[in-house]
């Protein structure tokens, strides 16, 4: 037929303009294929590996105005019993001034922040502390962070890691101090330490704690035999706080003498008054805020006083350095 040379042309092109639709549906419909954006977890130290999914505190904190755990020897029982934690029974050490190691630590902070220790003590995010399998509860650790150099002295007052190959755990501020907090984990090098010739090295006698603290509700339990039975994960804390009584009468005719310590200052409001609370369980002269404005910028200023003698205030002072609270200085009232 005359028209089929004709059809066969209008065919193929019928044909590709087929292909071309196909094509670009297929073009059009991929896109919904496509899934949302990947969430990013930016929490600084948030880790989807980590147990227990703990994390960092809401607002930020210049860990820089946190002393280190000053090495002071201890007065009562070491805690060196052997305990069992996931079927594996683990035998602490006699002393630490020997101990060298290097491998993994970790930290944790808001998921046990305020909660027991092993040794009765309270975990503070903010303290200089760590969670150690095996060495006696307390002692003291030098830890270096083998990627940059910077380390910190530390109080051991809590079991733990027992995940992975970790072999230690830092509190919050000892871990952005080493530079690994927004990582979670960092290659560090473990060294005990010896309070005495710590001290000895600075050609000064090595203080005592002045005050033990008080063993809050126990947390391990009786087991047959001297092994002990404990239900991870641990919990860690800083240094003991110092209770300090102050004479009522020279305090009160010390009002007008202007004799007042700064503990520290922040920018952050909140930090101001997590120090403030912690002071105020530790001395009886007043403690509060004072708030000024320097270079466009608020500092919430931790102050305690006023304090009646010189005696009394170095007494306050030693406290407070003690209890890793900071490093108190004599300011005038402003």
């Amino acid at each position: 037929m005359l028209a089929s040379p004709i059809r066969k042309p209008l065919k193929l092109v019928a044909l590709a303009a087929l292909s071309l639709l196909v094509v670009s549906c297929s073009s059009t419909q991929a896109p919904k294929q496509k899934s949302g954006p990947a969430v990013v977890r930016t929490t600084p130290g948030l880790d989807i590996n980590r147990a227990h999914k703990d994390g960092a505190p809401w607002w930020d904190v210049d860990v820089s105005r946190i002393p280190d755990a000053t090495p002071t020897l201890h007065t009562g029982p070491y805690k060196a019993n052997p305990y069992t934690v996931l079927g594996k029974t683990y035998f602490p050490m006699a002393e630490s001034k020997r101990y060298v190691a290097s491998g993994t630590a970790s930290w944790y902070g808001t998921k046990f922040h305020g909660q027991n220790t092993a040794n009765g003590e309270v975990y503070d995010l903010y303290g200089m502390s760590a969670a150690h399998k095996t060495l006696p509860l307390p002692s003291y650790v030098r830890v270096t962070n083998l990627d940059n150099n910077k380390s910190v002295i530390l109080r051991v007052n809590d079991r733990g890691p027992f995940y992975s190959d970790r072999i230690i755990d830092l509190s919050y501020a000892a871990a952005k101090k080493l530079g690994y907090a927004e990582i979670g984990t960092a290659r560090v090098k473990v060294e005990g330490i010896d309070p005495q010739e710590w001290w000895a090295q600075r050609g000064r006698p090595a203080p005592l704690m002045l005050n033990e603290p008080k063993a809050a509700a126990p947390v391990m339990t009786a087991s047959a035999g001297t092994v002990e039975q404990w239900t991870p994960p641990p919990q860690q804390h800083a240094a003991a706080v110092v209770p300090v009584q102050l004479d009522a009468k020279k305090n009160a005719s010390a009002q007008a003498s202007g004799q007042y310590l700064q503990v520290g200052a922040f920018a952050n409001p909140d930090a101001a008054e997590l120090l403030r609370s912690k002071l105020s369980g530790m001395v009886s002269a007043p403690v509060f805020i004072s708030s000024i404005v320097r270079n466009q910028q608020t500092l919430h200023r931790v102050r305690l006083g006023p304090i009646g003698s010189p005696g009394e205030i170095q007494q306050v002072q030693n406290s407070v350095r003690l209890a890793n609270l900071g490093q108190p200085s004599l300011v005038t009232a402003e």
